[in-house]
C-alpha cells in the first residue's frame, strides 16, 4: 500500500507548479516590497521543517541579495514578552499550518516592532496569515503525513520566487520557473545505495555548506521523525570540530553538496572522512574516494541545492517502512503543534 508520504512527495511537482501559477501576483508583490524597503536585515520565524526551509532562505538571501539574515526566537514574544526593534527590517514567517501561537506571536511583534512581514503558509485563512502584512499560500495541498515534504519544498520555492523578484535576477526566475520539470526528473533519482549503510544503522551524520546545510538539517530531522534513528547535521566546515571524533569505521555519512562555491569543500570532506573507514556518500563528482549520489542540474546553484530533497525524502519514506516504521504517524507526533 503506497504511503501518503510517498504520495505527497510524488506531489511535489505538481505542488510546485501550483504555487508558481496560483501565488504568482503575491509573489512578484512581495519581492516588489522588499525591493522598495531595501532592508538592513531580514529576521525568520519558524520551527521544525518550516525552520529548514527558513534557513534554506537564509543562505540564499545572503548570497543573492547581500542582506544579512538572522533567525528569531518565537519564545522571544510568546515567553519573554520582549518587543524587538525592527525598523528597516523584513520579517519572513514559515508555517504549514499557521496555528502555531508563537510563530503568530512573533510575527505579529515583529509587524509592531517596525518590520515588513511577510507570512508562507499553506493554510489561509489562518492566525498567521492574519498577523502578517502580507500572506502568500504556498499551495502544497493538504499534508496528510506526519512529516513534511511538499509543504517543506513549497516554502523554499516561494522564497526563492520572492527573491528572484526582489533581485530581479533573470537566471533565477527562469530556474525556478522551470522546477516542476526538473522536479519531476528529481524523483526518478536512485538513492537506493544508502540503504545497506543506513538501515541496520544507530546514528548517522548529514553534511552541507551554504543553502545545502539546511537540506541536511531537514535531512536528519526527516531520519528521527520517520525512522526513530538518530541523526545529526553539520557544516562540512564544523565536523572535525569535535563531531568527527564519533566517525567510526561503517559509520554512515550523507554529505550533500550542490554546483556552487562550497562543492569543492564538501566534496573533500566527504574523502577525508571516507579515509577514515566511515561510509561516506556525495552528490558531487568531485569526491575521488566517497560513494557518489545521483544529482541534478537545474540551470542555477539555489534551485540544484534544493532538489536534492527530493530524492531524499524518497529514499527516507522506503528506509521508514524498511525499518518497521509506518513514516504516515510516527509515535508521539503530530501534525500541528502547538508551541507557546
Amino acid at each position: 500500500m503506497t504511503t501518503f508520504m510517498r504520495r505527497e512527495i510524488d506531489e511535489i511537482p505538481d505542488a510546485t507548479a501550483r504555487l508558481l501559477e496560483k501565488s504568482e501576483k503575491n509573489l512578484r508583490r512581495a519581492g516588489d516590497s522588499l525591493r522598495e524597503l531595501d532592508p538592513a536585515v531580514i529576521a525568520t520565524i519558524a520551527r521544525g521543517s518550516s525552520d529548514h526551509a527558513a534557513h534554506f532562505l537564509k543562505y540564499a538571501a545572503e548570497i543573492q541579495a547581500h542582506v544579512p539574515v538572522a533567525s528569531l526566537g518565537p519564545s522571544l514574544a510568546s515567553i519573554y514578552g520582549v518587543q524587538l526593534r525592527l525598523d528597516r527590517a523584513a520579517a519572513i514567517a514559515v508555517s504549514q499550518s499557521g496555528k502555531s501561537p508563537d510563530i503568530v506571536a512573533m510575527t505579529r511583534g515583529a509587524r509592531d516592532g517596525g518590520a515588513l512581514t511577510l507570512a508562507l503558509v499553506n493554510t489561509l485563512p489562518s492566525p498567521l496569515g492574519d498577523a502578517a502584512e502580507l500572506a502568500i499560500d504556498i499551495a502544497a495541498g493538504p499534508e496528510l503525513a506526519v512529516a513534511a515534504t511538499k509543504s517543506f519544498v513549497n516554502s523554499a520555492v516561494a522564497g526563492l520566487a520572492i527573491l528572484a523578484e526582489w533581485t530581479v535576477d533573470e537566471q533565477l526566475k527562469r530556474a525556478v520557473a522551470d522546477l516542476p520539470m526538473h522536479f519531476r526528473e528529481a524523483l526518478k533519482l536512485d538513492w537506493s545505495d544508502l540503504n545497506s549503510a543506513i538501515e541496520g544503522a544507530d546514528s548517522l551524520y548529514t553534511l552541507g555548506r551554504g543553502p545545502a546545510l539546511a537540506i541536511a538539517g531537514e535531512a536528519s530531522l526527516k531520519c528521527k521523525e520517520t525512522c526513530e534513528l538518530h541523526a545529526e547535521s553539520y557544516s562540512a566546515a564544523e565536523v572535525l570540530h569535535g563531531p568527527v571524533s564519533l566517525v567510526a569505521p561503517n559509520f554512515p555519512v550523507i554529505a550533500f553538496a550542490a554546483r556552487d562555491c562550497a562543492e569543492g569543500s564538501v566534496a573533500d570532506m566527504a574523502d577525508r572522512l571516507t579515509a577514515k573507514g566511515a561510509h561516506v556518500f556525495v552528490t558531487s563528482e568531485r569526491a575521488a574516494l566517497a560513494k557518489r549520489l545521483p544529482f541534478l542540474s537545474t540551470g542555477h546553484p539555489l534551485t540544484d541545492t534544493l532538489a536534492l530533497s527530493l530524492p531524499f525524502y524518497g529514499f527516507v519514506e522506503q528506509l521508514s517502512r524498511a525499518r518497521g516504521f509506518n513514516p504516515d504517524a510516527p509515535a508521539a507526533l503530530s501534525k500541528v503543534t502547538q508551541t507557546r
